[in-house]
This record gives C-alpha cells, sequence and structure tokens, in this order.
C-alpha cells in the first residue's frame, strides 16, 4: 500500500494518477478532501498502518515534522513503513537530519518535483531523485505513474540540492520579468510584443515563454500560493549554497517576492 500524505494541489493528483495506474494507495490530509477516484482519510493510525512506501507532499518543514514526528507521528505508526519519499521542497540539510532520525529500516529519498499542478494532473511531472540506486529502482514505476522526467542527481540530498538551485533561479525569472512588463507598460510597450521578443532572444525564460499558461505567472504574493512558495524555496535554497557564494542578493530576493504584487496587462 502507498500513502500520500498532503492531498492539496499537488498531492491529490499525485494520489489520483497512481490509483490511475493500479496501484494501491490512498491519501491523509489534515482537512477533509475529496476525490472521485481515490481514499482520503483524517485519521492517521488507519493511514499508517498498511502503507509500505509514503510520498510527503506537505508545504514545509514544520509541517513535515508535524506529519512524520509530532501531531500525526505517521513513523511511529507505520509499522510496515521501507520507503519515505519526501516530495516537499526543503532545507537540503533538513533532508541530512532527517536521516538521522528515522530508523535505519526505512529508506529515505528526496524527490521534489517540478511542473506545477497542471503537470501533476497530466501525470508529466518532473522529479529530482536522490538516494540509493536501488531505492530509485524500486520506486521508478510509481514515479512514472506521477512523472514524465525524471532526473537522477546523486545519492541522498542530491535532488533536493538540485531542486532549490533551479528554484533560486525560477524566483529569479519570475521576478524579473514581472518587473520588465511592468516597465514596458510604462514606457508604453505591448506585453505581448515584449513576451514575444524575450522567447526568441537572450531574455529568454521558462516564466516569459509560458506567461499566458504557468498558473501562478500573475500572481501577486499571497501566504498560501505559488508566489509565496518560491519565497519559501529560496529560502531553503540558501542552505544549499556554499558560504563562499555572494549571498547577498539571494538573501534579498523572498523578501522582494513578498512585495510582488498581481499582474494585470491593463495596470
Amino acid at each position: 500500500m502507498i500513502g500520500v500524505a498532503g492531498c492539496g494541489r499537488m498531492g491529490l493528483a499525485m494520489l489520483e494518477a497512481l490509483v490511475a495506474a493500479g496501484f494501491k494507495a490512498h491519501g491523509l490530509d489534515v482537512v477533509a478532501r475529496e476525490s472521485s477516484t481515490a481514499s482520503i482519510l483524517l485519521d492517521p493510525q488507519a493511514f499508517a498502518e498498511p502503507i509500505e512506501t509514503l510520498y510527503s507532499v506537505v508545504r514545509d518543514v514544520p509541517q513535515t515534522n508535524a506529519l512524520l514526528f509530532d501531531d500525526q507521528a505517521v513513523i511511529a505508526k507505520a509499522t510496515n513503513l521501507k520507503y519515505l519519499v519526501i516530495c516537499s521542497t526543503l532545507s537540503p540539510r533538513y533532508i541530512a537530519d532527517l536521516r538521522q532520525r528515522l530508523p535505519n529500516s526505512i529508506h529515505l529519498i528526496d524527490a521534489p518535483m517540478s511542473g506545477a499542478q497542471i503537470a501533476a494532473r497530466e501525470r508529466r511531472l518532473s522529479f529530482m531523485l536522490g538516494g540509493a540506486s536501488e531505492d530509485l529502482e524500486a520506486l521508478q514505476p510509481q514515479l512514472e505513474a506521477m512523472g514524465k522526467h525524471f532526473h537522477r542527481m546523486g545519492s541522498l540530498g542530491a535532488g533536493m540540492t538540485a531542486k532549490v538551485l533551479n528554484n533560486i533561479l525560477a524566483a529569479s525569472n519570475t521576478l524579473l520579468t514581472r518587473l520588465a512588463l511592468r516597465q514596458a507598460k510604462r514606457a508604453g510597450l505591448e506585453a505581448d510584443k515584449l513576451l514575444a521578443l524575450m522567447h526568441t532572444s537572450s531574455g529568454q525564460n521558462w516564466l516569459a515563454s509560458g506567461f499566458e499558461t504557468i498558473e501562478f505567472a500573475k500572481h501577486g504574493f499571497e501566504p498560501d500560493n505559488s508566489i509565496a512558495i518560491l519565497a519559501k524555496d529560496v529560502e531553503a535554497g540558501l542552505d544549499a549554497l556554499d558560504p563562499s557564494i555572494e549571498r547577498d542578493w539571494l538573501t534579498i530576493l523572498p523578501h522582494l517576492l513578498r512585495g510582488l504584487p498581481a499582474y494585470d496587462h491593463d495596470q
């Protein structure tokens, strides 16, 4: 039995993908969720008892600790657990510390994903994977039910390090593309024409090229949306940097994202 903990925007789609692929799986969340194809439980004991593999898709370190050790205490309840797969984007240092808190019988894999909610629904997530090769091989069929791209980055923690570095770039592109569009508006340039220019020139980036389809492209900062998650990811990424690397602008970046307003072509 597979368990997916955190059945929100990403976790619910991942759970439904596993069920659709024929895996026995159920979900856990702290609030009532509905699915037409999968069972989502509120009771941690009933959730934990049968699972052998746990995918954690909760938001951050406090929620991860609550799930694993504190409020839900799934680690103590899941006596059959063999694989713990961390899909949340967290500090790479936290992953190293987590290994020390787990029984040796539990294989820990870091598997943060990219692609946003639409990719989760369409079962084409990109996973950045860290862990023992034999563990990744054992989990590959499950991952293929949820994703399309699988980047094996190295040993435990390598997937998380890759993800936070990738998200630093995504956050930078998000902020600077939006600032460029705001300045274009003030200068009398049409946003669509500038975006088309970026796509075929040196300003090209993921956000600009997918501005009309990326779900959070026009969002302003809200505590529970993707811009807030990007800010959280940048802060997690600071742990992955060598101390000799210039950190000043990265320290400022989450604060700049917190001030990002919603985008409107007509502003």
